[in-house]
């Protein structure tokens, strides 16, 4: 059995470059040209697998790649004995079961009988079945917006990110299915080697480091507390002499969204030179 870590990961498709920005920011090292399949990681025994987002999740469940990242729905869809090790933040989506404005269709209920074109046949029957609720699934690879116009389909089940693609083919969502985002996968069967454990921690590292903000300022000594009381950081903020007598430098990290609250109070409270810095990777 071979000792490096394989993970799958999307060639293309809205995935395909925030996955590989995130393992950059992890720290993994790596060069990919476009017709690149397996690319090693450098100083790593890590080897990314670059498929198609359906095929992620196949890959993973046979046990061809060790870890992968794909959309939520593909797992769902294919019910495959695959176990979410984090959820990335990115890919965001939502499955919702959709009728042309016209169509008279404003219940999940008037959905019945319908013929409901769908990229996911698996979980859109079973949300419906779910709800006592009998449809025709109409499975379609592409075009899903536009089956009702061809009359190939009544209704559709379709993801979305704005919704706008749905409004131009003159779509009205009535029912949610299913929220999505990337996650990070692994087998059910196989417990995460170290490696995997490794990869996993820091990711996590890096999605947190996403979340906040490294600020720095100068300021007397006496402003100190409360500084630390506006800002006191992972543990407590890191306080360092400056060669200016009086004057040190205080470092903490604070979350991204209060960044703009508390730059004012800092300000107000003697800091000076105040910097803020974006973070590579937090382990807490």
């Amino acid at each position: 059995m071979s000792d490096t870590l394989t993970i799958a990961l999307p060639s293309k498709g809205r995935m395909e470059r925030p996955a590989t920005e995130l393992l950059r920011q992890a720290g993994f090292r790596f060069e990919r040209t476009e017709r690149s399949l397996a690319v090693p990681v450098r100083d790593a025994p890590i080897e990314l697998l670059f498929v198609r987002s359906s095929d992620v999740v196949e890959l993973v469940a046979d046990g061809a790649a060790d870890l992968g990242i794909t959309g939520l729905d593909l797992t769902r869809e294919t019910s495959a004995p695959v176990t979410p090790v984090l959820d990335l933040g990115f890919g965001r989506c939502t499955l919702v079961a959709a009728a042309p404005e016209n169509s008279g269709v404003d219940r999940i209920e008037d959905f019945a009988g319908l013929r409901v074109a769908t990229s996911h046949p698996t979980v859109v029957g079973s949300f419906f079945a779910s709800k006592s609720i009998d449809i025709v699934p109409v499975p379609l690879a592409g075009s899903v917006e536009v089956a009702p116009r061809l009359d190939v389909a009544d209704a559709v089940a379709d993801l979305v990110s704005t919704g706008s693609t749905m409004l131009v083919n003159g779509l009205r969502p009535v029912a949610e299915i299913l929220q999505s985002q990337a996650i990070l996968i692994h087998r059910d069967s196989s417990p995460l080697s170290d490696t995997a454990r490794t990869v996993t921690t820091m990711i996590e590292a890096a999605l947190a480091a996403r979340r906040k903000r490294y600020v720095v300022m100068n300021a007397d000594e006496e402003s100190v507390p409360a500084i630390a009381e506006i800002i006191p950081g992972i543990e407590a903020p890191t306080v360092l002499p400056l060669v200016a007598n009086g004057k040190v430098a205080v470092h903490s990290v604070v979350d991204e969204s209060d960044v703009w609250r508390v730059l004012p109070l800092l300000r107000e409270a003697g800091a000076t030179g105040i910097l803020v810095l974006p973070v590579q990777q937090v382990l807490a």
